[in-house]
């Protein structure tokens, strides 16, 4: 087996990157993470990716005089490391439009709501505000407006009565760090395909699987 080459792109303490990496040990897994890229020096992410051998980048944003040259350069590296996908793992960077044509229908992101709902920042408290009893993430392919793209996936994840931002927040990370993986492993083989701006994922979700909030249990029925 092949497997696609991946580089994933950080700022902070990577922990949807401890997801890739953990699901990139298995033997079976379809990718491998070959190179871990960051815009900021001495975060956590990159003594994660560094404890099991994996190549590390830094480059400062600071240090470029505008977007695309900054862009250029961590392109630069992903390339010379033959990355074929590139992952956005709480990359803390809007990328313009010349990185997304370039990585087109080859830069995965993935974002903490049921997309197109709450785009954007905040979104567990402007989750709770809107009252939605259902909440969660979702991978997408990045395209030049952010949050948008074609949907890979999404998990949902109950919302509480009891629950704040912060209670949300962890119960939907958990989530991400099951989804990320598994669309990654399924779009690294073919599985999703892609046309224009709509994705059709193989999925072994039957049609009568259902995620009901609150359950028909608790009305006594």
């Amino acid at each position: 087996m092949t497997r696609k080459r991946v580089g994933v792109l950080i700022s902070g303490r990577g922990s949807n990157l401890q997801a890739l990496l953990d699901a990139a040990a298995q033997p079976d897994c379809p990718f491998e993470i070959v190179l871990v890229l960051s815009n900021t020096a001495k975060v956590q992410g990159l003594e994660r990716a560094s404890a099991v051998g994996v190549a590390t980048a830094v480059v400062d944003h600071r240090t470029f005089p505008d977007r695309e040259a900054f862009e250029k350069a961590m392109t630069e590296a992903l390339e010379a490391a033959q990355v074929e996908l590139v992952c956005q793992a709480g990359f803390m960077r809007v990328v313009t439009p010349w990185f997304v044509t370039h990585w087109h229908d080859r830069l995965l992101n993935i974002h903490p709501s049921l997309l197109p709902a709450f785009p954007g920042l905040d979104t567990h408290g402007r989750a709770l505000a809107a009252g939605v009893k259902l909440h969660g993430c979702s991978v997408h392919l990045v395209r030049e407006t952010v949050d948008q793209g074609p949907i890979l996936g999404q998990a949902a994840v109950p919302v509480l009565p009891d629950d704040d931002p912060e209670s949300l927040a962890a119960r939907v990370l958990e989530a991400e760090h099951r989804l990320y993986p598994t669309c990654l492993a399924l779009y690294a083989t073919g599985r999703i395909e892609v046309s224009g701006e709509t994705a059709r994922v193989e999925s072994a979700c039957g049609p009568g699987r259902l995620l009901i909030n609150p359950t028909p249990e608790a009305s006594g029925a």
